[in-house]
């Protein structure tokens, strides 16, 4: 069962990444940068909810004092 410590985490999650992604757009970088830093941000959300979902099962991919719940 999902608990309520999940959803909250994927919602902040969520909102720091849209807010990266909407700064991003905001600053207005030039071409070769700004694909470059989208393409990090999009990577590192990709990895937060594997290791998030991996958690579940208790097989977390990344462990250690800054990914423990």
């Amino acid at each position: 069962m999902i608990s309520l410590s999940l959803i909250v985490s994927l919602v902040v999650a969520g909102l720091i990444f849209w807010l990266l992604w909407w700064g991003l757009g905001a600053i207005g970088l030039p071409q070769p940068f700004d694909k470059v830093i989208r393409v990090i941000l999009i990577i590192a959300a990709v990895l937060f909810l594997i290791n998030l979902l991996m958690g579940i099962g208790g097989h977390p991919l990344f462990s250690g004092p800054v990914f423990t719940r």
